[in-house]
């Protein structure tokens, strides 16, 4: 199950994009975050609840790391597909690989590190975390 990447849909607003009807740069971190929220919840992750110490915690998801390559530009009323997955997880991160994609062409990539933090520190991820990425 970890290896299957979740694709969710995004609609390009006006309020996405610059004054010419381009994707606004900024827009796209937007919409990469969505993907990874969407993704953390398709496998029952829920973040207020990492946040409110079901889990052990107070527990939360901060990047630590990102690498961003635009290809291709999104223009308004675009339907996009944000395609998150699991590249490598570590003791105190998870590294996410994510595509924007239009129809099956990609116009964004990007190397996204989140890490487990608590109290503003680094924390292991939870043996809880880790079987429902494993699909337990």
């Amino acid at each position: 199950m970890m290896n299957e990447p979740l694709l969710f849909p995004v609609r390009v607003y006006y309020e996405d994009t610059d004054f010419s009807g381009v994707v606004y740069h900024a827009s796209y971190l937007r919409f990469l975050e969505r993907g990874r929220t969407e993704f953390l919840r398709a496998h029952d992750i829920h973040q207020t609840a990492l946040f409110d110490a079901e889990a052990g915690g107070p527990l939360a998801f901060a990047v630590r790391k990102m690498s961003i390559e635009f290809l291709k530009p999104a223009r308004m009323d675009d339907e996009l597909t944000i395609e998150t997955s699991i590249a490598k997880i570590g003791g105190a991160s998870i590294d996410m690989a994510q595509r924007i994609l239009r129809d099956k062409e990609p116009l964004v990539t990007a190397h996204v590190r989140i890490a487990a933090v608590s109290d503003g520190r680094a924390q292991r991820l939870p043996q809880a975390i880790l079987a429902k990425f494993a699909g337990g």
